[in-house]
């Protein structure tokens, strides 16, 4: 007994001035020893009890879930018999829409072809006018370009000299039937005096004719030729030069008075050469003759001037011709273009009406696009989550015949 008192007595630690001995331990182990038998006891006590809980929750979540099932069972009952009806009265709707589509397809049709056939009839009249008024334009761009169409052109002329002037007359006359349209000349006239002159032009807008002389005195040009081929003296040269001159003068002085009257003719006539060289060998050699011809208000012209002259006066009656019928093509293009009008405003009208069968027949199809997608989901069953209990009650859920006047609104509206 003292051996295990000293034994307990003995000391084992220190701890500040605290000395632990072997007693002190082992009381501190037994202590230690009986606090962790009550946790575990106490462990063991309140796994029981969760357990116990536990069956009690696993017997609770049994009956919810038994009741939950009864419920979906009964409200899956409940739907099959909602989509029996829901079926009969889409099928019934679906068959009066058809019916519906179907005149209203017939009477748009009808419609349509009878607003086309009119439409037509009423296109091809206005095209029929428009031919019409093309024709009328055509035939006076044919008259234009007749009268545009007809070229200057110099034919070869056999001279004929057994008469004075005749060699210049038969080149003027050539010259002036190429360049101007029948009855805008006019050769051998006769004027109030009596003279006759070789050609007179009528000019436009009223104004008085142009003559034209082509009794050129081509003996004394003859003459000068023929001292100049002998060689002779030079008084023979200068002789014939003389005579040439003075014919030439005396000629000159004979066309202003005969042949410039006033108010009757223009105040200007033209003197024709028969040749090139004899207008240049004048205007070289006899610039007198030409100054005084100038200052008697007589023109000397050459094939080539007198055609550049026609040109001229030809261009000058083109476009009175053309100024002429202007108003008429005017006229012509006014109704034309009345007639483009009209077509125009009928295309568009039937572009309208095209327009309104093409929105009818989209809505159509949106209509159809909306009922195939609606049966798609009623085919799916794609109603969204179920109730719960507290809503699913009857006196909670819209009835059967509500349900379907709404379904057969948004299916005529077309809105949803």
């Amino acid at each position: 007994m003292n051996d295990l008192s000293i034994l307990l007595d003995r000391p084992v630690a220190q701890l500040g001035a605290t000395t632990v001995t072997l007693g002190h331990a082992l009381a501190g182990a037994g202590i230690v020893l009986l606090l962790l038998v009550g946790l575990l006891a106490a462990a063991l006590w309140r796994s029981a009890s969760a357990r116990a809980q536990a069956a009690a929750d696993a017997a609770q979540l049994a009956r919810d879930a038994e009741m939950r099932m009864a419920e979906i069972v009964r409200q899956q009952v409940e739907m099959q018999t909602r989509m029996g009806l829901m079926n009969e009265s889409l099928t019934a709707r679906q068959a009066e829409l058809n019916q519906s589509l179907g005149q209203r397809l017939d009477a748009m049709t009808g419609r349509i072809g009878q607003t086309m056939t009119e439409q037509t009839r009423s296109t091809h009249e206005s095209l029929a006018k428009l031919q019409e008024r093309l024709a009328v334009i055509d035939t006076a761009q044919g008259n234009i370009q007749s009268l545009a169409g007809q070229v200057v052109q110099l034919q070869a002329i056999l001279s004929n000299k057994q008469t004075r002037g005749a060699f210049g007359q038969s080149r003027m006359e050539a010259i002036v039937a190429d360049g101007l349209p029948h009855g805008a000349y006019e050769f051998q006239a006769t004027l109030s005096n009596g003279s006759r002159p070789d050609c007179i032009v009528r000019m436009p807008n009223g104004t008085p004719p142009l003559v034209i002389d082509a009794k050129f005195p081509l003996e004394a040009w003859n003459a000068i030729r023929a001292a100049e081929a002998a060689e002779g003296s030079p008084e023979a040269a200068k002789a014939a030069a003389q005579a040439f001159r003075r014919d030439v003068e005396v000629h000159i002085k004979a066309i202003s008075e005969k042949y410039l009257l006033t108010g009757e003719t223009q105040d200007t006539a033209f003197m024709f050469v028969p040749s090139e060289s004899i207008f240049a060998e004048i205007h070289e050699n006899f610039e007198a003759l030409v100054q005084r011809a100038h200052r008697a208000r007589i023109v000397i012209v050459s094939p080539s001037l007198l055609m550049l002259s026609i040109q001229v006066i030809q261009s000058v009656l083109k476009d009175a011709r053309m100024r002429e019928q202007a108003h008429l093509i005017q006229g012509e293009v006014v109704r034309l273009m009345e007639d483009l009008s009209r077509l125009d405003d009928r295309v568009r009208k039937l572009q309208g009406h095209f327009a309104l069968t093409a929105k009818d027949i989209d809505q159509i199809v949106t209509s159809a696009d909306k009922l195939a997608k609606r049966g798609q989901k009623i085919e799916a069953l794609e109603f969204g989550q179920a109730p719960d209990s507290a809503d699913s009650s009857p006196a909670a859920e819209p009835s059967v015949g509500t349900r379907t006047g709404q379904l057969r609104l948004r299916v005529v509206d077309g809105d949803d």
